[in-house]
């Protein structure tokens, strides 16, 4: 045992020498590594409360209640009540919040990147499979990999693009055409992008996008819906009812009065997740696209 604790304590001091950690700022920031951490569990839960931080995160309540001030007097932290619970706040980035955590993730794959590129590689392999034998090791058997959301980065978009054309050919028999609408739909979206008002999640598991979801100004009351979709390995997780959710919550905040979105009949899992988060069916129409003569499409909306 003696040996082995040797060992783990040589390797925490190779490891976080390697990635900077123990600099006063992390990441060429003014944040600290317990602050940024902060920011990323805020960035990636649903509505937290500081105690689930504090708990997901083992820190000290009164260290956390002032790294929380902090970020609120900075404009990155904005706190809500409970409509079930007065005593409860929510936490939640602001706009700018957001901005601040998108910065910090980009450096970190900027600074794991340079490490990489250090590393020959055939090496590479061996050195992320072993991070991952640490990873199983340590994480108890039966505790699930959770999944998280974030904003899109270099490479999202176009990969969103081709899994939509691969998935809908493998499981519905969409020809080409259908790849062809996701990337005009993608296209719109980046040329005409309103941070305020329209908004783009990529969930990702293990370090792989599971799944994505946008929402795009179709008017200055409506929000559409677009480009729902999650990996067969990641259904049954609950990615999906969560990127609905995010998109719901983002449509209230930005002020819409309605989130409409268009899908097919045939699409079923899909359609329990849009009537099960409140969506009602408005319209049904038949039509011949992508190859297929046989389509249904419907149009859904949500009140907001």
């Amino acid at each position: 045992m003696r040996e082995a604790i040797g060992q783990v304590r040589r390797f925490n001091r190779f490891y976080t020498g390697q990635i900077g950690v123990v600099s006063e700022h992390l990441l060429r920031s003014e944040y600290s590594l317990a602050e940024a951490r902060v920011l990323y569990e805020l960035a990636h839960r649903e509505r937290p409360t500081a105690s689930e931080i504090a708990g997901g995160l083992r820190l000290d309540r009164g260290y956390l209640s002032r790294i929380l001030r902090r970020f609120q007097k900075d404009g990155l932290v904005a706190r809500t009540k409970s409509g079930d619970d007065a005593r409860a706040r929510f936490l939640a980035l602001t706009p700018k919040g957001r901005r601040t955590m998108t910065a910090l993730e980009a450096r970190s794959d900027e600074e794991v990147s340079a490490l990489l590129r250090r590393v020959p590689v055939l090496a590479r392999h061996r050195l992320t499979s072993a991070m991952r034998v640490i990873e199983e090791v340590l994480v108890p058997q039966d505790s699930k990999t959770p999944f998280l959301l974030r904003d899109p980065r270099p490479g999202d978009l176009g990969w969103i693009v081709s899994r939509h054309g691969a998935l809908y050919s493998q499981e519905y028999r969409y020809d080409w055409r259908f790849e062809a609408l996701v990337a005009q739909i993608v296209g719109e979206f980046v040329a005409h992008h309103d941070p305020k008002r329209e908004r783009c999640w990529v969930a990702e598991k293990d370090g792989e996008v599971v799944g994505s979801v946008f929402v795009v100004r179709a008017s200055a009351q409506v929000a559409k819906l677009r480009l729902l979709y999650v990996e067969p390995n990641a259904r049954g997780h609950g990615v999906g009812a969560r990127l609905i959710e995010e998109c719901i919550r983002f449509a209230r905040q930005a002020g819409y009065r309605k989130l409409s979105l268009w899908t097919q009949s045939e699409l079923l899992a899909a359609r329990h997740l849009y009537e099960k988060a409140g969506f009602a069916r408005a319209k049904s129409v038949p039509h011949k696209s992508f190859g297929r003569d046989d389509l249904v499409a419907e149009t859904w909306e949500l009140k907001l």
